[in-house]
């Protein structure tokens, strides 16, 4: 089984800890990600999977279930993959909303998956609730077996020390003098911009938030939100912070850190090849 996953990529939902919850205008086309986006990167991230990696892992276990149900007389049609170009970046709202077309359409709700990602996730859920009871308890039990086969040779791994070193250095990076420096200016420049919040998560967490839908006003804070992040350069600030903690981290527990990129490794390798053969 893969590692369980706590920051922003490790699975096709948004689990960053600057995440919110609430529903969104599904019929509104979601824009690539941003640039910002894109380039975020994060030590941690040698240890865990992407998104688009989770995929990976996806696509190559459906195989094995389609050959293992073969095998027990089932018919099964394995799901095909979407481009990796469809996936979210991993950190894509780790710092709360930062790219302009996501604020002016989604304000502080979370986009929806993009099409591609969103059909194949359609189709599985469909392709299970139309199957008999006897069918879907063989499907779960292939899965286990497939889950077993891509992750044999591979060390142990602990997966609550990573969770928990996630979260740690998450917090511990908004204590950092030049992150709570930062979130002062920005503060001010929301307030300038008639919007009154001590820092980006009480913005992203407000309960005026917990619509269906984004408000206009919504809208307009987090408009109000990106433009004040561009302006002080709060989420180079704030990455930085979080580069240098989980650093750190790995330094002070080599093992555990080598263990959880041997697994990563096994599990994306057999991933690889098993998409790859015939």
């Amino acid at each position: 089984m893969t590692l369980a996953l706590a920051a922003g990529a490790a699975c096709a939902c948004s689990s960053t800890p600057a995440s919110t919850q609430g529903g969104h205008p599904r019929e509104m086309v979601v824009p690539e990600a941003g640039a910002l986006a894109q380039r975020l990167r994060l030590p941690f991230d040698a240890y865990n999977f992407s998104p688009a990696e989770v995929m990976t892992l996806d696509v190559a276990e459906d195989l094995l279930v389609r050959d293992c149900m073969r095998a027990l007389g089932r018919s099964w049609q394995a799901l095909p993959g979407p481009a990796e170009s469809e996936s979210a970046p991993p950190h894509r709202r780790r710092y709360g909303v930062i790219e302009p077309r996501i604020a002016d359409v989604f304000g502080y709700h979370p986009p929806p998956d993009r099409p591609a990602v969103m059909a194949r996730k359609t189709t599985a859920l469909a392709r299970i609730r139309e199957s008999p009871l006897n069918v879907r308890e063989d499907a779960e039990r292939c899965l286990g077996q497939a889950r077993t086969r891509m992750s044999a040779g591979a060390p142990k791994a602990d997966a609550a020390f990573f969770n928990k070193a996630i979260f740690a250095a998450f917090d511990a990076s908004q204590r950092d003098e030049k992150v709570a420096q930062v979130f002062r200016t920005w503060s001010t420049c929301m307030a300038g911009e008639g919007f009154q919040y001590p820092d980006p998560l009480e913005a992203v967490t407000d309960k005026r938030w917990s619509t269906a839908s984004p408000s206009a006003q919504e809208i307009r804070a987090a408009q109000a939100d990106v433009r004040c992040k561009e302006r002080t350069g709060l989420v180079s600030v704030w990455a930085e912070a979080e580069v240098r903690i989980q650093n750190l981290a790995i330094r002070a527990h080599p093992k555990k850190f080598q263990a959880l990129r041997a697994v990563k490794s096994r599990q994306l390798e057999a991933a690889h090849r098993i998409i790859a053969s015939p």
